[in-house]
């Protein structure tokens, strides 16, 4: 009795939904709107240009208020909504029609990244580029709402809130970002910018299939045909859920070791005992710890202790030192013991500041983390840059002075690679190129190698070596054969006379 007194409730509230508020849909004038919009046209590419442009501009100055004015065009919504509405009727002829024209604008969009990128100067890696490369779980989340938004906005005809959804979905920068992770070969880049988008448009798609079905479209099909479309929602949804779930989850396992390793590392010293330093190295296998410690006791096992302890709250392993320095608990003590106690937060975010800025640099250079070398007495980050295709000497110092912009409070030294050719040179009317001994120079600081100048007249190759060196490189006169041209050139030792000589250079 109580069941089917259930099921004749469930049965007037679906007879009020489909007379109030599906009867109420225009769902002619919505699925028009829709065809109109969704489709491939010249205004449709031209918004395409325009909003990757500006996309590319605000991602690189990088400018939130820049990146608005991108989102606000968001030509790639109708096509991802169409496509959505497409799956909820089965409408395979409006699913490739959407499908075509979302493709051709991504394509568009990643191909003009790649070609503005490739031939400016400016390709660092910024604060908003790098926070579109890291896509979790809660990206989904605020996609599938935002979707959810999207679809009534369009069904119930409130146009002002559709300009809300898209801010909140943002889908051209992500795809610029696929475009500049392909231009410097940052492959990082490139896959977490190209997850963020395929997290966004597969899931306003299906969102919008579903938010869809729910306001009548598809009342055609059978409830077989619904099953499906439920069974590619939570399927779609699962399978990104899957890599967005464990960055997720490394990102919120990294907020919890800080504070676990933190009171590990405090636990084995005594009251008034003070950490002074804390550096956390999550990439390391085994997980690299180094502390420094203020204490009144020195003990001598800690370093076991705290990482026994450790390997049981993080369930990994650990390499932990912790270095102890001796105080005593005197007046003199106590006031030491409260100027460390003072200064800790601000030795935390010194440290973390300093972590990012290894993680930025990295990202620009295109290596690990861990190849960054870090002087914090000058505060001065050094990296070897990777090989990028087409890229000469004139292009890795552009990169050098913009990451020294970017980096604010540091100094940076960014090398170019090994096998990086150096510039031609040339004397004009007595005059050497000042550019070509500026970038020979500053490659031969960077990579502390010895250019040699070939060819031409003795005069010449001496005054081209004195105006490298006079700009802090080093350089020495050589063979005398060709046209005159720089060389990087091998040193070998003759270790019968005990001297460092110049070999045969390696020509470039």
């Amino acid at each position: 009795m109580i069941g089917s007194e259930g099921q004749e409730e469930r049965s007037k509230i679906a007879r009020w939904w489909r007379m109030m508020v599906v009867g109420g849909v225009d769902h002619d004038r919505v699925l028009r709107q829709i065809a109109e919009d969704s489709g491939w046209s010249g205004r449709y590419a031209f918004l395409i240009v325009i909003s990757g442009a500006i996309s590319l501009l605000g991602l690189l100055m990088p400018s939130v208020a820049v990146l608005i004015g991108a989102m606000l065009l968001s030509p790639l919504m109708m096509p991802i909504i169409g496509l959505g509405f497409g799956i909820a009727t089965l409408d395979f002829h409006e699913m490739r029609r959407t499908a075509t024209a979302l493709c051709a604008g991504a394509a568009i969009a990643i191909a003009q990244t790649v070609v503005f990128v490739s031939i400016s100067p400016l390709q660092t890696i910024t604060s908003e580029i790098a926070g579109r490369t890291q896509p979790t779980l809660f990206d989904l989340l605020v996609a599938l709402l935002s979707a959810i938004a999207g679809g009534y906005a369009l069904i119930r005809g409130r146009g002002g809130t559709v300009v809300g959804v898209a801010i909140a979905i943002a889908l051209m920068p992500p795809l610029v970002v696929v475009g500049f992770g392909i231009a410097t070969a940052n492959w990082t880049v490139f896959s977490g910018s190209l997850l963020l988008f395929l997290t966004n448009a597969v899931t306003i798609a299906l969102t919008a299939a579903l938010v869809a079905r729910v306001y009548g479209f598809g009342s055609h099909l059978s409830p077989a045909h619904t099953g499906w479309q439920l069974v590619l929602f939570v399927v779609a949804l699962g399978l990104l859920s899957i890599p967005l779930g464990t960055t997720l989850r490394r990102i919120a396992f990294e907020a919890v070791a800080q504070r676990q390793v933190r009171d590990a590392v405090r636990a084995p010293f005594p009251d008034g005992s003070r950490l002074s330093q804390m550096d956390i190295d999550h990439s390391a296998d085994p997980m690299r710890i180094r502390a420094v410690i203020l204490t009144p006791r020195l003990d001598p096992t800690a370093d076991r202790r705290i990482a026994a302890d450790l390997r049981r709250r993080l369930a990994r392993p650990v390499d932990v030192h912790v270095d102890q320095l001796r105080i005593s608990l005197d007046a003199g003590a106590a006031e030491a013991a409260q100027i460390a106690r003072a200064t800790e937060n601000a030795r935390d975010a010194v440290a973390g500041a300093r972590d990012r800025a290894v993680g930025d640099l990295a990202l620009i250079a295109g290596v690990d983390p861990g190849t960054v070398q870090v002087d914090m007495a000058a505060h001065r980050l050094a990296a070897t840059a990777s090989a990028l295709p087409g890229l000469g000497l004139a292009g890795y110092r552009a990169l050098e002075m913009r990451a020294g912009r970017s980096l604010s409070g540091w100094s940076v030294a960014l090398s170019p690679p090994a096998d990086a050719a150096l510039p031609s040179i040339s004397i004009d009317q007595g005059v050497i190129d000042s550019v070509a001994l500026d970038l020979a120079a500053w490659a031969s600081a960077r990579q502390q190698r010895i250019v040699s100048v070939e060819g031409g007249l003795l005069a010449q190759r001496r005054a081209v070596a004195a105006g490298i060196v006079a700009r802090g490189g080093r350089a020495e006169a050589g063979d005398s054969r060709g046209g005159l041209r720089l060389a990087w050139a091998e040193v070998a030792t003759d270790e019968s006379r005990g001297t460092t000589a110049l070999s045969r250079p390696i020509a470039k």
